[in-house]
């Protein structure tokens, strides 16, 4: 029987295997936003746009927080893509 690493009990199912993917994708981008937060930061606070752009990186922490529908998530990616995270 095959046996996977970090794994005591039977071979995970593709669902498992899935789900854990989507985990550690959802943890780099809240590490990425994290980051960016990091860099904001480091601007001047009176700038316009380091305040709309905390603004955002905000909301994009809340919406990731949140359970959404198939089309939610999708607009979240495109989010994501137009931020260049």
């Amino acid at each position: 029987m095959d046996h996977v690493e970090g794994h005591d009990g039977p071979n995970p199912t593709q669902d498992e295997i899935t789900s854990k993917c989507i985990r550690m994708q959802q943890d780099d981008k809240k590490a990425a936003v994290h980051a960016e937060i990091a860099r904001v930061n480091q601007l001047p606070s009176n700038s316009s746009y380091a305040v709309h752009r905390m603004r955002v990186l905000h909301k994009l922490l809340h919406l990731m927080s949140i359970q959404m529908s198939a089309s939610q998530e999708e607009e979240l990616e495109l989010l994501f893509a137009s931020l260049s995270l």
